[in-house]
Order: C-alpha cells, then structure tokens, then sequence
C-alpha cells in the first residue's frame, strides 16, 4: 500500500496514486519488446529503456544522490534526459530541467535556488554550465553527456553561444565525470525506498510576473495522472505513435507526449526540434499518429507552401494550445487531412480544459473540464473575481482550477504559493469566461508575462537585463501581437544623457545575458515614459497609445538580425 493511501486510512487507492516506478514497471510488463522510444537513430525498447534507467538510478546512487537531492539536467532532447528523470525518480530524488538556451547566470540561478547536488549537462552546454556550476555551491558533483542527437542545435532558435576550441574544449571536461562511461560501471542497484506519490518528482522552472522564475513542485503522482489523462482525451491505443519536436525541459513534452505515449504503451518517436522546413518530412518519417503542439507551430505550418503531399501523412490527431479561430481549424483540417483539439493547461496542473476528439466544438473555445478515466478523478474549473467569489456565466474573471494533480507549491516560495493555492483551489493568473454547459473561454493574462513561441518571459527580467547597457537610462518591456498568434517582446527604452540609443547595440547587449527568445524583437527609443505619480511606469497606457503599437519601431527582423 502506498503512503498515499495509507494516510487516507486505507482502502483501495485510486489509479492514479501510484510513483514514477511503479507507472513504468506496469508500462514495461504490458510491453516489454516494444520499441518505447526512437530518438537520434536509436530504437529502445520498453524493457531496454527500464533497464537503462534503473542503471541510471545505480549511477547516481554510487554518487552519493539520494532521497529529495536535486540534481540539474541542462540537456536538449537525448535519451539521457529520460533515463536521468526516471532513473532519480526511482531513488525519490528530484529531477531540475534547466532551457538549455540559458546563459550563465540564468542557469545558475536555477542551479542555486534548486540547492543542486548534482549538475548533469550536454557537452555543446559546457561552456555555460562549467561556470554557472562554479558559482554554484551546492554542486559536487558534474557529469557530461557526450551523445549527440542529431547535430543540430538545441530547441527553438540557434543559440548564442559560439562554440569553443579545442583548447577549450579539452579545459571544459576538466572535473566532469563522462556518463557513458560511469553506466558501463554502475554497480548492482541497491534497494529502492517505497516512494510516495505526493512525493516530488521534478522542479519545472516557469517565469512570473517577478524577475526570476519560479520552480513548479511536479509530483509523481501528477505525472501518472497526466499520462493517463492524456492516453484517454487522445483515446490513444499501443498502435499508436506519438510525435514531439518539443523540448523535454518543458513540462509539455513530459505531460503529454513521454507519460501520455507510456500510459497508452504507445511508441514516442522525438526530434531534437521543431523546423517548418523539415517537420512534415519527419512526421512522416516517423509514421506519427499523435502530435503535440505550441500554439506558434500551427501557423507557421499554415503559411508553409502548399504542396502535393500535405494531405499524405498518417497524422490521425494534433492537440495543443491555444483556441483558434473556426475558419483556420477548418482550413488547416481540410489541407492536412487530419483533426485538431485544443486546451487549456499549465505546469502547475495539466487538469484544465480540453475539447473532446469527434463532438461539436464551440468557436474559440478550450473546451470543457478533462476528465480522467477513473472516475474518481473529479476536475473542477471555477472563475471568480478579485475578492476570489464566483462569477456568472458568460462574465470574465480569473481562472481557477481544483483536482487531484495540483502542484504542492512553488520550491522555497512561500509567498507565492499561497498566492496560487487558497482553500485547494489553484489560482491560475489567467483571465477567461464560462458558457452554461462548462465550456472555457480564455480572454487574457492576468499576469506580466509575454508567452513568446512557446516560452514565458518575465517582463521584468527583460527590462533588468535592458537597464544594465550603459546608454540606457530606463525602459518598459511589453507584450505586442505576433503574427504566429502568440506574442512578440517589444521595449521602450529612454537614453541616459547626453548619450544615444542604437537599438542594435541593445539587441546584442541582450542576446550577451538572456535565452534567444528573452530577446526584443521591436525597440522604440523614447525620450521618457508615462509614470504614475509613485513614478512606476504605465505600461496600460503604452499598450492603449496607437492602434499599431510596432508602427516606426526598430525590428531586429527587418534588420537581419539572426540569434546565433
């Protein structure tokens, strides 16, 4: 019996209150000659993967990792993030994704406010994780992935970051333990403790309205219910073949297409990201039956030439985020030959709304409440206003979730965490409405945050970074609307006198000390900004200013500017 249901007074447990372990074991016994995994070339079977990763559990348990130690996983999309994430969590240690497009500071700040004992990076990342790991000091122990997953760089845009010489390169390894080689000679794995499903599997990283991002307390038990709830919204079956160009260092790609593909015994075919160019190619390819998506893909997928074999694909289902609007639903269905639903989630739960596979959508809409197989699960979504009481249909409020599979809380941010969860109701930030039959409308963020090709960007973090450039005397950092149906960052920034602003020079002083996607897009160089009379500045007056608000702005686009 586990904790879970032993602190219930015993019974039988739900479904869902089971660890990571247990989750995998019952994966592997179902299917253990199936490829589970196909990744850079490699197919790895169900009971291939187990293997591996109860020798990664070995591995880290010879290093002296144990019960609630973090360990940092600064990797792009490799078989050794799933074997490092499972195999901790069978050790009931916890698992810390870092973007692999942070820089130095970024990563260690994640690296240090985790208490990391542990840095686990790829070998195109050491020349940030090597000093990130050095101001760091909880950190005792390094081990570098050599493997490559396809030559290409990580996730999302070219970093950077240029790569090192050979003379730095040969100085980077220094004091790191290569992974290969310390598998090979694991020892036998000792016993495993009998891990609760409240326990914490993994810290996810996610910007707010303050300047450093906040680490999201993922439980095991979330996890399992994730996957389960995801195999039943997809009706997913063993056929089936899922397919994710995401990063694995985003909750996304670990809810959904990595628990969702092992709760259906499903295979998990993954690219190292997403390219227009190439990705119907490898969707075919891979004989993908399930795509995941961010809400940037799909139109970017749309403006693609059209061409003789883009209704030639076995693509049965994509799901993502956000809603769109009925007549691109239709046209994209129509050209791809496929079908499209769409929901509302977040790290802090992925139990929010989604629309369900062949039933009548509503424009706009995320769809109804998930539902999880076992019916027990019970999911409720709730809007209310300020004061926190509920709202009337068809009235705008805050969104705010209740279920099972809610994070505990925010890592060391009390604060925080008691802003987000009041009486077992997580308060999401986001603004949305109902209709009478429980169908979710998103409106707006609540939040200061920019959602930016699939990224969260603290405007705050931004304007910190801004503010620091030696010609700079202030600035305000805002979301404008992008044409992939997301957002684009934009700054206004005012001169220090007598000096001058290049925008330029502020878009390399930024890609200098933030991830690719941190990056403004537009600068508007203004002589001063609208304040109140505390002197903080209006940024709702910014946004209410013109119609256009892009109109005579700098755009590093237009420029030719390439984040390499």
């Amino acid at each position: 019996m586990s904790n879970a249901s032993a602190h219930r007074g015993g019974g039988s447990r739900a479904t869902w209150e089971i660890s990571l372990g247990e989750f995998l074991a019952q994966s592997v016994h179902r299917n253990p000659d199936k490829v589970y995994l196909q990744i850079a070339g490699q197919r790895i079977t169900y009971q291939e993967f187990y293997s591996r990763v109860k020798r990664t559990a070995s591995l880290f348990q010879g290093m002296g990792v144990g019960r609630g130690d973090r360990v940092c996983l600064f990797l792009p999309n490799v078989p050794e993030f799933h074997y490092c994430w499972f195999g901790l969590s069978l050790i009931g240690a916890i698992s810390v994704p870092v973007n692999v497009a942070y820089r130095r500071d970024e990563s260690a700040y994640i690296f240090d406010n985790a208490g990391a004992k542990a840095v686990v990076a790829h070998t195109s990342l050491l020349s940030v994780a090597n000093p990130a790991a050095d101001i760091s000091p909880a950190v005792t122990q390094r081990i570098v992935v050599r493997t490559s997953p396809s030559g290409e760089a990580p996730s999302g845009e070219a970093p950077v970051a240029s790569p090192p010489t050979a003379d730095q390169a040969e100085d980077l390894f220094e004091g790191w333990t290569d992974f290969s080689e310390a598998m090979s000679g694991a020892r036998k794995l000792a016993e495993l403790p009998d891990i609760s499903p409240e326990e914490i599997s993994m810290l996810v990283y996610t910007s707010g309205t303050t300047g450093n991002p906040k680490g999201v307390q993922v439980t095991h038990l979330m996890y399992v219910a994730a996957g389960q709830g995801f195999a039943h919204w997809t009706e997913a079956t063993s056929d089936d073949r899922f397919f994710t160009c995401l990063p694995f260092f985003h909750a996304n790609a670990q809810y959904y297409s990595t628990m969702g593909s092992l709760a259906a015994g499903a295979t998990l075919v993954v690219a190292e990201r997403f390219s227009a160019s190439r990705f119907w190619e490898q969707v075919r390819s891979a004989e993908a039956t399930v795509v995941n998506f961010i809400g940037m893909m799909m139109p970017v997928l749309a403006k693609q030439p059209e061409g003789d074999m883009d209704r030639t694909n076995n693509v049965r289902l994509f799901y993502g985020s956000p809603a769109f609007s009925p007549e691109f639903l239709v046209a994209f269905q129509e050209r791809f030959n496929t079908d499209i639903i769409v929901g509302f989630g977040m790290t802090e739960t992925c139990y929010g709304s989604i629309e369900k596979i062949g039933h009548p959508r509503r424009p706009n809409s995320s769809g109804q409440p998930r539902t999880h197989p076992d019916a027990r699960f019970s999911n409720e979504i709730r809007i209310v206003d300020d004061e926190g009481e509920p709202v009337a249909n068809g009235q705008p409020g805050e969104i705010t979730i209740k279920n099972p599979a809610i994070m505990p809380g925010y890592w060391r941010n009390r604060e925080q965490t008691d802003l987000a969860l009041v009486d077992g109701w997580l308060h999401t930030g986001d603004l949305g409405w109902q209709d009478g039959d429980g169908f979710l409308y998103f409106v707006d963020r609540k939040k200061d945050v920019i959602r930016r090709r699939g990224e969260n960007i603290s405007s705050q973090e931004v304007e910190d970074v801004i503010k620091r450039h030696p010609t700079v005397l202030d600035c305000a950092v805002i979301a404008v609307p992008s044409e992939l149906g997301e957002d684009e960052v934009k700054a206004y920034v005012t001169p220090r006198p007598p000096e001058s602003i290049d925008p330029e020079s502020i878009v390399y002083w930024c890609s200098e000390n933030l991830a690719y996607f941190k990056v403004p897009r537009y600068i508007e160089v203004r002589e001063e900004l609208p304040r109140t009379p505390s002197l903080r500045v209006r940024k709702d007056l910014l946004r209410q200013e013109k119609e256009d608000l892009i109109e005579g702005c700098f755009d590093r686009e237009e420029a030719g500017i390439r984040l390499r």
